[in-house]
């Protein structure tokens, strides 16, 4: 029973990374004129000068040394630097190729593959309905997308090299979310290194890629909100949900993700109520809660 407590724990606590990816979107058009590759360096530089924070106030309690954190294996490095990173860089180069709505409704396949994929792991099993929770999240989340947009799917030829980047960029979440479980004796405070490196590599490219343009103060409010927030903490904690909680129901849980964000926008005027957008709640919900029949049989 221990155990099983511990496990829905790890999943509520990885739950939250849920709802802090629901201000994404609010946050993001408060940071406009600010190009993603420079919003990236500087949102993940937020977040890893709050994991040093929390490295320095616990290192004065008689914690572990700074530098420890950063002592990780290389593939632990590979995989947490390739996945904060390799997502950002393939979502914003989909953004770039080809429509925003499609983009989007191809990149996030990568809550359904986390169900997929976590049939994989040691100890995990895929039953029907793991799978079928996850295609209503992800019909759902195609309703949210395409209203949003104000209109259909057009998927076109020339778009080719977007949508394989929109691809990989569900295949690098998923994988890293996955894969993740193989190292869970790596604690969570190791994330705030791979948002360091991360930060840097969006300086990289921005500076390669991009005009520089600064936010208003409004916008640094935002760029500090996303930093602490949706680019900070939610990495932190989905590291551990993913690690020690059920995953195949965080990956149904994800698809709040854009359900939470839509009904934000609509909070701050920033979207229209609709029919469409009930149905998408009720796949969304409805598909989360027959993908973590387990864990809320098991609660």
């Amino acid at each position: 029973m221990a155990g099983a407590e511990h496990r829905l724990r790890a999943t509520l606590v990885g739950g939250i990374a849920v709802l802090l990816w629901a201000t994404l979107a609010l946050l993001t058009t408060a940071t406009q004129p600010v190009p993603p590759f420079q919003l990236v360096a500087l949102t993940f530089g937020v977040a890893f000068l709050l994991a040093l924070a929390k490295w320095t106030i616990a290192r004065a309690g008689g914690g572990a040394p700074i530098l420890s954190h950063l002592r990780q294996p290389a593939a632990v490095w590979a995989l947490g630097v390739g996945g904060l990173f390799g997502y950002h860089f393939f979502y914003f180069t989909a953004l770039g190729r080809a429509p925003a709505v499609d983009a989007s409704l191809i990149a996030y396949l990568w809550p359904l593959l986390i169900v997929l994929f976590s049939a994989l792991l040691p100890g995990e099993s895929l039953r029907w309905w793991h799978v079928a929770g996850g295609v209503a999240g992800l019909f759902g989340a195609g309703l949210l997308v395409t209203h949003n947009a104000g209109g259909g799917l057009a998927f076109r030829a020339e778009f080719g090299l977007g949508y394989l980047a929109a691809l990989a960029c569900a295949f690098t979440w998923s994988a890293y979310s996955v894969l993740s479980r193989r190292f869970g004796q790596v604690p969570s405070d190791a994330v705030g290194g791979f948002c360091g490196v991360t930060a840097l590599l969006g300086l990289l490219c921005h500076l390669i890629f991009e005009p520089t343009r600064w936010p208003d103060a409004g916008g640094w409010l935002a760029v500090l909100g996303l930093g602490l927030g949706p680019v900070g903490a939610a990495f932190f904690v989905w590291d551990y949900g993913v690690k020690r909680g059920d995953i195949k129901a965080l990956g149904a849980f994800a698809y709040a993700a854009p359900l939470l964000s839509t009904l934000l926008l609509i909070a701050f005027g920033r979207a229209a109520a609709s029919w469409t957008l009930a149905v998408a709640c009720a796949l969304i919900v409805g598909g989360a809660v027959l993908a973590g029949r387990d864990m809320l049989r098991r609660g």
